[in-house]
């Protein structure tokens, strides 16, 4: 089985409190691509917006951000 990145992006939401359009405005992300982030349509993400979402919702482990799963679904400690 194979291994994917997935960026926690609705857990952060939940976590912290606020929408995806007030994320989108501390972070300075676009709004569509934390959308997209959440539903599992985008496959990518840069550095720079891994940094800008930490700062911006104080985070200072990446593991609160993005974290290994296995294809079905399993996450890798």
């Amino acid at each position: 089985m194979g291994k994917k990145v997935v960026v926690k992006i609705g857990e952060l939401t939940k976590k912290h409190k606020i929408s995806l359009r007030e994320l989108s405005r501390l972070s300075d992300v676009r709004h569509a691509a934390l959308s997209e982030l959440a539903n599992g349509k985008r496959e990518s993400i840069s550095f720079s917006h891994i940094e800008r979402i930490a700062e911006a919702l104080e985070i200072s482990d990446i593991r609160e951000i993005i974290e290994l799963r296995e294809e079905n679904g399993k996450v890798n400690n």
